[in-house]
């Protein structure tokens, strides 16, 4: 019979034979049918008393389930039914014993879905494919089933556990027994997301018969990290250590340990041992919270050595959005409850998880607890940082090639000007790095942590290996110390690098380290108290993690240890020397589609032929990133050599061949799928065009392959301002009165806040959004918590509270310079006693509340003095609104005058 005169579920059932014959089962025809032959058997077309079902399965020559087998692109869910009909029509007389027959497929070529029928309110579930024999036979061996076993969980031994660790395991549990197959958890950094976990899988193992656990970190001296933890780890009542117990593995190239319970990876190595491609440990070395580019999908097929079952929960601890992404299958392989530890959910982490975000203990809640210490931002500008330089024609400066690290000199024929994006990318410019570390040590025992004599543990984050090594030397000079003092701990340090994390964090030396990413997430180092960015961080996420470094606890008496003058860590300060604190963070997905291709490649590829979407977005956010690091005159040689077009416009004619909001606008969207191709077809041709010209790609290739570095050793850097300057601090707040007048008449908040006849009735979170971005904007560069810096430099008695980095800092600031108030103070602080006031009202008013309903009003206190204006979608949206009941709750407790209440409330706290 041909190909083409097969049926839809002939075909499936064919690619069914093949899955099942791969998890160690026979597959056997009625006729046929020898139950001795193996440990498994499926027999085709087995007779029920509803008519054949497509398999059922022997284990042990006993009866235990059936297969459904429907064609591919079938929705599955609605045929459960049938092959639950098809269970309960067996022979009786093949039926030893109640519940026997409790396994359930439903499988199409693509998709298969499983439910036990012995499970609490069996469901169905997607699986990557069968189940192997062996493993339904334990099942059936077993007196209650894994999701049986979670009902009955003892209590949680609390011994030496945090309230937020014992709320984390609790709900985790909860989640898993009604069977959630995913769930997230929101852990603050420092506050024990590893020792969580450890708890979480000791009772799993001891307690709900869980055979193996999965523990995914991001990189591999994490991995170490952890490992390390779990064989520590002591479980409260047993007197013994984890490792004691049961067996952790770090996995390897050698693959899975079969006695192993506990399994630390990262899903590199986990992909490398389910599809056998090699892995080199230094491939598992980098942090992918730091890669700035998509990569291809992983894609897995069935390994019958590593079955869907081996793991019984998978755990992922602050992995990169791509673990959800690229990586996803690897995931979707396994059977397997999955759950997640973060600090930071992004968008992507909540949607992987369906938004099952189970237990929350944010930054700020840590700190309060004692957790964290909270932190402080001491910004550092310098002239060059802020607005580059210009070294003028005849100069000699040093060009060092980053490969080889050699210098030659090289006579600047033209003044040679460079921004601040391209210091210590294409420019190293040692006078600006040298000024930001004078200023910190010149400032370290007088603003910073006054009455010290010992440099405290400080991290200096680097933009890559080249610009490590200078900071590293450059350290050690300004503070006239030796080797020992300052230490680069990067993959490319020579040394150990485990070893120089160790002595960073038990020793005395070193007292500074430099680092790319090695220590920007997960590794503690408590002694730390300065982190200082002289590089900027585009990523949210990673940005949270790498401040998550400096915010661990430690007791005075460990931290004197390695830092004899030191009290006590009451705080971290946060030196940021090139706007970290200010950029403007995202947690979107990359562009870059395909990083394993080779630019080179890669652009000769498209002048061939090849038109996929995945190669068009690859190569425009390749030549994006070149424009950003080119300079002018490479510039012009490529819009010479283009006919016009610079390296901005070639990426974003690739991109708009591709993009279908672009296409949509030259074909209607109603046109017909042939006409749509055909217009996307000529797009991809014109974009690709460009790339015809040899003359053009040897240009493109040549520019990305030029790794010269020019040093400035020219220019001399100065600082701009650096905390609280005086005289700073007076042309600050000059600037935001001259602000403040010029633009009073424009502006909705400034308009209100100045009480004109004509404006508003009162603030709202978007006018004073408006008015912040306002001050941000050129010429002005004002930052809220700068102004009222200034404003506590030049009259300190009157400067009563501290900015919280909120829109209400405005409010308080534009009332403090306009004489409405005769002090500065926070917001919170103001609305506060308001409040009270407002409540006293009430109370003469004879309106008197429950203390659910103070409960309410107090949040909405709190909320107001953070965000200007409540309103009631923030009821539905803000967590401390939502943790009470919502909108719903607020509705039933004040009825009808709830819209009227808030409104009142709105105009009388920040009128």
């Amino acid at each position: 019979m041909s190909e083409t005169a097969f049926h839809p579920e002939d075909k499936a059932r064919s690619s069914i034979d093949r899955r099942l014959v791969g998890c160690g089962w026979l597959v056997q025809s009625r006729e046929d049918m020898n139950l001795g032959a193996g440990p498994g058997v499926a027999v085709r077309e087995f007779q029920t008393a509803s008519g054949p079902v497509d398999y059922a399965l022997f284990v042990g020559r006993r009866l235990c389930g059936v297969i459904e087998a429907k064609a591919g692109g079938t929705t599955l869910s609605g045929f459960a039914e049938q092959a639950e009909r098809y269970i309960a029509d067996l022979p009786k007389h093949l039926i030893r014993e109640e519940g026997q027959v409790r396994f359930e497929y439903v499988a199409s070529a693509t998709e298969t879905l499983f439910r036990d029928h012995a499970d609490p309110a069996p469901a169905s579930r997607r699986v990557f494919t069968f189940h192997r024999p062996e493993t339904l036979e334990r099942w059936l061996k077993e007196p209650a089933t894994l999701r049986g076993r979670l009902q009955t969980l003892p209590a949680v031994v609390t011994d030496g556990l945090r309230a937020c660790q014992i709320d984390a395991v609790a709900a985790l549990e909860k989640s898993m027994a009604e069977n959630q197959p995913r769930a997230l958890v929101q852990m603050a950094t420092g506050a024990g997301k590893t020792f969580t976990a450890c708890t979480l899988s000791y009772r799993l193992l001891a307690h709900a018969g869980f055979k193996r656990i999965l523990f995914l970190a991001d990189r591999a001296n994490l991995v170490r990290q952890t490992r390390d933890e779990y064989l520590a780890y002591r479980p409260p009542g047993t007197g013994r250590s984890f490792s004691e117990i049961y067996n952790v593995q770090k996995l390897g190239p050698a693959g899975l340990d079969k006695d192993a319970q506990i399994v630390v990876a990262t899903i590199q190595r986990v992909y490398s041992v389910l599809t056998g491609k090699e892995l080199s440990e230094e491939d598992e070395e980098g942090s992918a919270f730091e890669a700035s580019r998509a990569d291809t999908e992983r894609l897995v097929t069935y390994n019958s050595a590593i079955p869907i079952e081996t793991f019984d929960l998978v755990i992922t601890d602050e992995c990169h959005r791509s673990i959800y992404g690229t990586w996803r299958q690897v995931l979707d392989y396994f059977d397997a409850f999955i759950v997640g530890l973060t600090a930071t959910p992004s968008p992507h982490t909540m949607g992987f998880f369906q938004r099952n975000l189970v237990a929350q203990y944010p930054y700020e809640r840590s700190v309060v607890d004692g957790v964290n210490v909270g932190f402080e931002v001491f910004r550092i500008r310098t002239e060059i940082g802020e607005r580059g330089s210009t070294v003028k024609a005849g100069y000699d400066l040093p060009v060092r090639d980053k490969r080889t690290r050699a210098e030659r000199y090289e006579t600047l024929s033209e003044d040679f000007s460079y921004t601040p994006d391209q210091i210590d990318r294409t420019v190293l410019v040692p006078n600006q790095i040298r000024t930001v570390l004078e200023t910190y040590r010149d400032t370290l025992f007088t603003e910073l942590f006054p009455g010290r004599s010992e440099v405290p543990k400080t991290l200096i984050f680097a933009k890559d290996d080249h610009h490590a090594e200078e900071i590293t030397l450059i350290v050690r000079e300004v503070f006239g110390k030796g080797n020992d003092f300052a230490k680069k701990i990067t993959y490319n340090s020579g040394a150990d690098p485990e070893e120089l994390i160790r002595r960073f964090r038990n020793d005395y030396n070193p007292r500074i380290a430099v680092t790319v990413d090695m220590i920007a997430t997960g590794t503690d180092v408590k002694p730390l108290e300065v982190l200082i960015f002289l590089r900027d961080v585009r990523s949210e996420l990673y940005f949270e993690q790498m401040k998550g470094r400096g915010a661990r606890t430690i007791s005075p008496e460990k931290l004197r240890e390695v830092t004899p003058d030191a009290e006590a860590k009451t705080r971290f300060v946060l030196i940021d020397a090139v706007g970290v604190s200010e950029s403007l963070k995202t947690v979107s997905q990359p562009l870059e589609r395909d990083r394993k291709i080779g630019f080179d490649k890669l652009i000769d590829e498209i002048a061939a032929g090849r038109r996929d979407d995945d190669a068009f977005a690859t190569l425009a956010a390749r030549l994006a990133a070149l424009d950003r690091r080119i300079g002018d005159k490479d510039r012009a040689a490529i819009v010479k050599a283009s006919g016009g077009v610079d390296l901005a416009g070639l990426a974003s004619r690739l991109l708009d061949a591709i993009d279908p909001d672009v296409l949509a606008g030259r074909v209607p969207a109603d046109a017909p799928a042939a006409e749509q191709t055909k217009a996307k077809d000529a797009a991809k041709e014109g974009a690709a065009a460009l790339f015809d010209d040899p003359a053009l790609r040897r240009l493109l290739k040549d520019v990305k392959a030029a790794a010269d570095i020019r040093i400035d050793t020219i220019s001399i850097d100065a600082v701009v301002s650096s905390g609280w300057d005086a005289n700073k601090a007076a042309d600050t707040v000059d600037r935001f009165k001259r602000f403040l007048d010029e633009r009073r008449d424009e502006l909705v908040a400034l308009q209100i806040l100045y009480r004109q006849p004509y404006a508003q009735r009162r603030l709202t979170y978007d006018a004073v959004d408006d008015l912040r971005e306002a001050l941000r904007r050129p010429p002005w560069l004002l930052e809220p918590v700068d102004i009222w810096r200034a404003y506590k430099r030049l009259s300190a008695e009157k400067v009563r509270g501290n900015p919280a980095g909120t829109l209400a800092d405005i409010v308080m600031l534009v009332r403090y310079a306009i004489g409405e108030s005769e002090s500065l103070d926070s917001l919170p602080s103001v609305v506060a006693g308001r409040f009270n006031l407002w409540l006293g009202r009430e109370e003469k008013a004879g309106r008197t509340y429950s203390d659910e309903q103070r409960a309410w009003l107090t949040a909405i206190r709190d909320h107001i003095g953070v965000n200007i204006e409540i309103r009631p979608e923030d009821m539905m949206d803000a967590p401390e609104f939502s943790a009470r009941g919502g909108i719903v709750r607020a509705r039933a407790l004040f009825g009808a005058r709830l819209p009227a209440l808030l409104d009142e409330l709105n105009g009388v706290l920040v009128a």
